[in-house]
Order: C-alpha cells, then sequence, then structure tokens
C-alpha cells in the first residue's frame, strides 16, 4: 500500500481526488506520515508528490539530452509528461526511467512526428548508454579459451552492457556535440537558450543520412560509442542471436564478397573484441 501512496501523480497535480483501496488519500496519508503544527499529514505527502514529479522530469532530461537537442524545449517537456504518465517509475532506481521510450514512441509517434526517424535513433542510442554505463559485467572470454574448441558447438554470449545498433543517422557524432557543448540543463537566462537553440540548429542541419553500425560499450569504467563495419556487425548480430561460431560464420560469408582475406579479418576482430571484454567467459 505504501509504495500506491507514494507513486506521484502526472504533473505533480493535487491528490485531493486520489483513493487507495476505497479510502480518500487523505485519510490513508494519515497512516504513514506525521503532521506538525503547520501542515497536515495530506499536505506534507503532496509536498513530496510534486517535489519527486519535478525530480523524475529532471532524471529524464539528464538520461536524453540528444532526444531534447533534436525536439526542442517545449515538444521535449510535452513529450516528458506524457511518458511518464504511461510509464512512472517502478524501480528502486530512476536509473531505469527510461526503459520504455522506444516502445512508448513506436506507439505513439505523434511526439516526434516532424523528426522521427532521427529522434527514434537518437533515443535508441541514449538508452544504450545508460545500459552501457552500469549494467552488468561479467567474466570475460580470453581468446585462448576458443583453442581445441568445435566451431560447431561454440555459443558466445556478448557482455549485458554492450548493445549492437544499425542507425539511419549518425547520432553518435552529433550526441557527443551536445554533451560536450550544449549542457542542456535548463537555466532561465534567454542569452543562454538563444545559444542552445543556434546550436542545436547547426549540429542538426550537419547530420548526415545512411547506415551506421554502431557497438555501445564500457571500457574501464567510461562509455564508447563503437563504428562496425557491416561485416562485423552482422556477425555480433547472430553470435548475439545464440547463433554457434559456425552458423555465425556462415551468415557473414554469404553476406560478404569473395574475400580470400576474411579468415584473417575475423581473427582480427576477434582479437580486438576479446581485448575489449565483449565476450563472457565459456559456460
Amino acid at each position: 500500500m505504501a509504495a500506491m501512496i507514494m507513486q506521484p501523480l502526472a504533473r505533480g497535480n493535487s491528490m485531493k481526488s486520489k483513493w487507495v483501496d476505497g479510502r480518500p488519500m487523505k485519510k490513508v496519508a494519515g497512516a504513514f506520515i506525521k503532521p506538525n503544527d503547520r501542515l497536515t499529514s495530506f499536505e506534507r505527502l503532496e509536498i513530496y508528490n510534486r517535489q519527486y514529479w519535478f525530480r523524475l522530469k529532471d532524471c529524464f532530461y539528464e538520461d536524453y539530452p540528444g532526444l531534447r537537442a533534436i525536439l526542442g524545449d517545449r515538444r521535449f517537456e510535452r513529450l516528458a509528461c506524457a511518458y511518464l504518465d504511461r510509464y512512472p517509475s517502478q524501480s528502486f532506481t530512476l536509473r531505469n526511467l527510461g526503459r520504455h521510450l522506444v516502445k512508448f514512441l513506436e506507439a505513439e509517434p505523434r511526439w516526434i512526428a516532424s523528426h522521427r526517424k532521427l529522434a527514434m535513433d537518437m533515443a535508441r542510442l541514449e538508452w544504450a548508454h545508460v545500459e552501457a554505463f552500469d549494467n552488468e559485467a561479467k567474466p570475460p572470454l580470453k581468446t585462448d579459451d576458443l583453442l581445441g574448441l568445435n566451431p560447431a558447438r561454440i555459443r558466445l554470449k556478448l557482455q549485458p552492457y554492450v548493445t549492437l545498433l544499425k542507425l539511419q543517422h549518425e547520432v553518435d557524432d552529433f550526441l557527443i556535440q551536445v554533451k560536450h557543448g550544449a549542457g542542456l540543463r535548463g537555466e532561465a537566462s534567454n542569452a543562454r537558450g538563444q545559444k542552445h537553440k543556434r546550436l542545436r540548429t547547426r549540429l542538426t542541419q550537419r547530420l548526415k543520412r545512411g547506415s551506421v553500425y554502431l557497438a555501445v560499450h564500457r571500457h574501464r569504467d567510461s562509455v564508447y560509442y563503437k563504428r562496425l563495419e557491416a561485416g562485423q556487425f552482422h556477425l555480433l548480430s547472430a553470435l548475439q542471436a545464440n547463433a554457434t561460431l559456425e552458423k555465425a560464420f556462415i551468415k557473414l560469408a554469404k553476406l560478404e564478397p569473395v574475400n580470400f582475406n576474411l579468415g584473417a579479418q575475423i581473427k582480427q576482430w576477434f582479437e580486438d573484441w576479446a581485448s575489449l571484454g565483449w565476450f563472457c567467459s565459456l559456460e
């Protein structure tokens, strides 16, 4: 019941009309919160409700500066409120606040109508950034662990913090520039707002369209966006889909043009990926 009471209302609205288990919120609040000489239990709960709503929005802004840069402050504000209405925080950590955003935008694209494909690319990249930042890291594979094993029986698993993305815009470079140059946390200064608007316009004008294959990962406690060749992406995607090494290689050979150095290339790829710790040790 406590979780139901502490669930903030959308936009920090009044809780007067809210009921819990058939009882008005005013009565229920008294069982959990003590009044003081200035405020009733219910009034103290309303203050918490409003402040927590603003905290949720602030976290959402911090996690999606690139999407905010693409949409602009006003449209992003409307998107944030609509999303948090539909998917309020249900986790003990606000780290998971945006986990449903891509699904939400796919179901309700009107919030990003004029920049749909670009905004979807950015939303996917920014959630991958969250995953890369603090998702689980399992013991890594060493290349020598594969020696003498049958490729038809080996199934390699990527680390939980690694996300593979096929994007339609070069949003990785865009997001890096936004994070380093825009400082999009809201300030009241009109001059600063105009500066952000000019920067946003300049960045979006330079965005290039075209397939971008990307691995979003963590290395030595920092998040990186690593560009991949098409063949690398397809090979890693096959492994991530639980294909054996043998089947992944066969799929790659069908996609790649005739290349007598393919074996040497694959060997180099695996050495690089293993050095970054992308694969989990074999079970």
